[in-house]
């Protein structure tokens, strides 16, 4: 059994969020090279309303799913007691929606107040929020009183000390379990030299840690740096960005290890872990940085694959094994997630193996409107589709009640409404009633909807209000069905 231990702030080296580089591969890197905590990459929280949780069960990972089926976040168990989910928010209710919506999977939650990229702050996010201390007090004291995992928030520093001493102290009257500063203003850039004095005042000036971060440029190059910029600053922990994204190896006591093996130790968890490939691709050529221009670095940059990066680095054979177990196991749980659906099967439901397809089918015409015209001329109630999700594959499967009588197709469906179609298909051909396809020739309901466009157009050469479309009224009437589908059990 896990035991859930508070994340503590102090004494601790950490891995700052970066964009595009705090994917999942680097940050489990990093904590094996000794990292302590782990920052993930900002995430906008409207983006992160947007998914649903998912299982992935062949990876064995939590995967946050956009509705264009894209990978927002994906984490794993070996990182739930040391990841920061950092979000970019400018509304409280925001923020502890998405807070809500991660709070089982991770160690503690951050808001953004630092970045000064135009994607963040455009939407009032990011280094916006430094000069809006109202707000951010709101969206702190939201999420400190909102969920039980510690909150942190990421800032750069203002203008002057006094200013930022000052927000500082009131960032940490919401609650907060740690701040981290960036020692640079808004406007500076990483060869700008880093404030430590600023921070080493911020962390004088209040007791919740002070996690000091900029110190790539000016300080770290190797492990021992990172105590000397600790002093420097007189911060509680250090965050480390860019001399990490170089080389994850910066978190190892024992020196850094030799580029080829960072590089190989990444893309293996990238392989494992299923990360994208442009974003294995950008990480990789982050670290090769001078060397992009060697023969490794071309054929790099030439990669379109994975399994093109793994053959660059000489990995073909761990890539060709890693995704054979994949397949086998994805196999394997399809094996299962089908003796189970057998064993929950029922009996009386009639069963044939057919997909929709809108191409056999004249515009604006389905088989759940012929369902439904058929049960209104036979005076049945109309037909009430339940729905469920699989977990493995997010395929659907759709039963249609008629009369009593339940009705499914065999064959699982990437959509809700496709597997509601096939449903109406497989209850239209056992009673024999025609479903509305090209080759069945016109039908009542599609000479009926010919009247009804005739109509509409004469009204409209009459100049007389126009109702609302009929294909838009049937479309909106042709069947109730669950608005959440509710996933199977597993």
């Amino acid at each position: 059994m896990t035991v859930n231990t508070p994340l503590c702030f102090r004494g601790k080296k950490i891995l700052a969020p970066m964009v595009r580089v705090g994917t999942l591969p680097m940050r489990l890197l990093a904590l094996d090279y000794g990292a302590d905590i782990v920052y993930c990459e900002e995430l906008i929280d409207i983006k992160m309303l947007q998914c649903k949780r998912v299982i992935n069960e062949v990876l064995e990972t939590v995967d946050f799913v956009a509705p264009n089926e894209r990978v927002v976040f994906r984490t794993c168990e070996k990182e739930r007691q040391h990841v920061v989910f950092q979000m970019g928010s400018a509304d409280a209710e925001r923020a502890l929606a998405v807070a809500k919506l991660v709070e089982s999977d991770v160690a503690g939650i951050d808001i953004n107040m630092g970045c000064p990229k135009e994607y963040s702050t455009k939407g009032g996010m990011g280094a916006a929020l430094l000069s809006d201390p109202d707000k951010i007090e709101s969206i702190l004291t939201t999420l400190v009183k909102g969920i039980c995992k510690p909150v942190t928030c990421k800032i750069r520093i203002l203008p002057s000390v006094e200013d930022t001493v000052n927000l500082v102290k009131r960032i940490e009257k919401t609650g907060i379990a740690a701040i981290a500063v960036h020692g640079r203003k808004k406007e500076e850039r990483p060869q700008h030299p880093v404030h430590c004095d600023v921070i080493k005042a911020i962390s004088e000036a209040v007791s919740i840690p002070v996690i000091a971060n900029g110190g790539s440029h000016d300080f770290i190059k190797e492990y021992t740096d990172i105590e000397t910029f600790q002093k420097a600053t007189g911060a509680s922990s250090v965050m480390i960005a860019r001399a990490a994204m170089w080389n994850p190896s910066i978190f190892r006591k024992e020196g850094l290890f030799p580029l080829k093996d960072v590089m190989q130790d990444y893309i293996k968890y990238a392989v494992r872990y299923d990360n994208h490939y442009t974003n294995t691709k950008y990480c990789l050529c982050q670290m090769l940085r001078e060397q992009l221009e060697t023969t490794q670095g071309k054929k790099l940059h030439a990669a379109q694959s994975t399994q093109d990066i793994c053959e660059v680095f000489e990995m073909a054979d761990f890539y060709e094994e890693t995704t054979a177990i994949f397949e086998g196991k994805k196999t394997s749980l399809e094996t299962e997630t089908q003796v189970e659906d057998d064993h929950m099967e029922d009996p009386d439901v009639i069963k044939m193996a057919v997909r929709f397809d809108k191409r056999e089918y004249p515009p604006q015409i389905t088989p759940k409107m012929y369902l439904l015209e058929w049960c209104r001329k036979e005076k049945h109630p109309q037909p009430v589709y339940e729905t469920v999700q699989r977990p493995l594959d997010r395929l659907f499967c759709s039963v249609v009640t008629v009369a009593e009588q339940k009705y499914r197709s065999t064959l699982w469906d990437k959509s809700k409404k496709l597997a509601e179609q096939a449903a109406a298909i497989v209850c239209l051909r056992t009673l024999g009633v025609p479903e509305g396809k090209l080759c069945e020739g016109e039908s009542h309901l599609i000479n009926k909807r010919k009247r009804e466009d005739r109509e509409r157009l004469n009204n409209r050469d009459h100049g007389e209000d126009l109702a609302e479309p009929s294909h838009k009224k049937a479309n909106f009437i042709e069947g109730t069905s669950d608005m959440n589908v509710p996933k199977m059990p597993r």
